[in-house]
Order: C-alpha cells, then structure tokens, then sequence
C-alpha cells in the first residue's frame, strides 16, 4: 500500500484562509493562475436540487467568500449564475482594507462565461456591479449579434473563441487585462472543459458530510479529454467539513 498515515487534529487556525493564503501562484512559465473552489458531498454529489449553496455547510460558505479575497477575478459560467443568483463579488471590510493597503482592487470583478448570452442583463450581476469593476462576460464571435450589443451595456464583453468559449483564449484575454489569479467557481461543464484543457492549477474543494443530493460531479469532462494528476497540498478540517487543496502534479507541468 506504499506509504500511510493517519491524520491527527493539529492547531486551531485562527484564519480559515491563512493556509490558502501562503501558497505562490505563480506559474513557471508566466501565465495566469487558475484555482478552482468547488463543495462535493460524501456520495459524490455536486447540488441539492440544482443548487450548489445548499450543499455548503456553515464553515464552507464563510471560507468561500474568503477565498474570493486572493483572486484578481471569479470565473463562473453562465448556467451557475442563473442558478445560483450570483450579484457582484462581496468581501469583508478587513479583507477590502487589506487589498487596498497592498495597492490591488477593493474586490475582484465577476466573469460570466456564455455562449448563447441568455442571461438576465437587469440582474444584480450585472447592474450592482461598481463602475470601475464591471462584471465581465466571455463570449464566442459566433454569438448573437442582439445579445452581444446587449451584454456591451451592462458588461464588459471579451470575445474568446469562434464558436464557442475556448478555455486556451479565456485564459489568455482576462491575463491580457491583468488577471492572474484566476478563481473559477464552476460550474461543472464549464471547470470540466479547463481540467480537460489541462488549464486547472489548483481545485480548493470541500467535502460537504451530506449524502442524497444531485448525481451531478463537480466537474464533467468533455468527451476524450485526457486524464490529469493532481497532488493533495493539505487537509483542513471544521467541525464534520473537510477541506482539501490539491496542485497539479509535477508532470503536468
């Protein structure tokens, strides 16, 4: 069995995302970082009833909303945004304070990712965003005329791909306007298409102690995608939530 070990309860952490905080994201050769935050139940499950945040326990949600903290944008795509009711990106006043003494953005801006642009332009993800950080949405050239002026007045419209969002240009276009931390918060097509494009850096994902929800897996690989390797980096745990913090492995580098 090579080698194990059992896990013991160390010291009590005062700052959930002191750990996550430490780490360098920064890639060999330049690019921009991608992590992802995602929640998985015991069974596998990634939504209750086609909703993510009803997984999430206590601990989870409050570390989720830190995690924002570290990145430069959040990445989501567009069927997570409807379901989840997504508004702009949101930070405690200690972790806004602390961005700006280190010269960077009060928060970072949203990132929708959709092809078909069918999204609700009059919601808060849109309209509640501050001026001089609009939400931002990634689109294909191959979209339709109507809906992309549309987007253009509510958004800042980044076009990645032809006929649809290619992970490759995505990751090119938000490092292109200084973003790179990248925080992808899925959802599973959309993370599955940037693991099967070997872009995903880190996945940040907690266990949620639930069972019985959706039979939907936290990522969906697109068909032949090839396999990818990750490697654990630590394990964190509150109350019956376990987080764990994967990079990708050495020989995908």
């Amino acid at each position: 069995m090579g080698r194990v070990r059992m896990l013991q309860p160390g010291e009590l952490i005062q700052d959930p995302l002191e750990p996550y905080a430490r780490v360098d994201r920064t890639r060999p050769d330049g690019g921009p970082w991608l992590m992802a935050h995602m929640v998985g139940g015991l069974d596998g499950c990634a939504a209750i009833g086609g909703r993510v945040g009803d997984l999430s326990t206590t601990p989870d949600a409050e570390l989720f909303i830190l995690m924002r903290a570290l990145a430069d944008v959040v990445l989501v795509g567009a069927e997570t945004v409807r379901q989840e009711g997504y508004g702009p990106v949101r930070l405690p006043e200690d972790r806004v304070a602390a961005r700006r003494a280190a010269g960077r953005p009060a928060t970072p801006p949203l990132a929708v990712v959709t092809r078909s642009l069918d999204l609700n332009w009059s919601a808060r993800a849109f309209t509640g965003a501050p001026a001089d950080r609009r939400t931002l949405v990634l689109t294909c050239a191959d979209a339709d005329p109507a809906r992309l002026a549309r987007a253009s007045e509510v958004a800042e419209v980044i076009v990645a791909g032809q006929d649809r969002v290619d992970p490759d240009e995505a990751m090119a276009m938000l490092a292109g306007v200084g973003h790179q931390v990248v925080l992808c918060e899925g959802g599973p097509t959309w993370l599955g298409q940037l693991v099967g494009a070997g872009r995903l850096d880190e996945l940040c994902l907690t266990i949620s102690p639930l069972m019985g929800g959706d039979m939907l897996p936290i990522s969906v690989s697109p068909p032949g995608a090839p396999l990818h390797h990750f490697a654990l980096r630590h394990v964190l745990q509150a109350d019956d939530t376990l987080f764990l913090r994967y990079e990708r492995g050495r020989d995908e580098r």
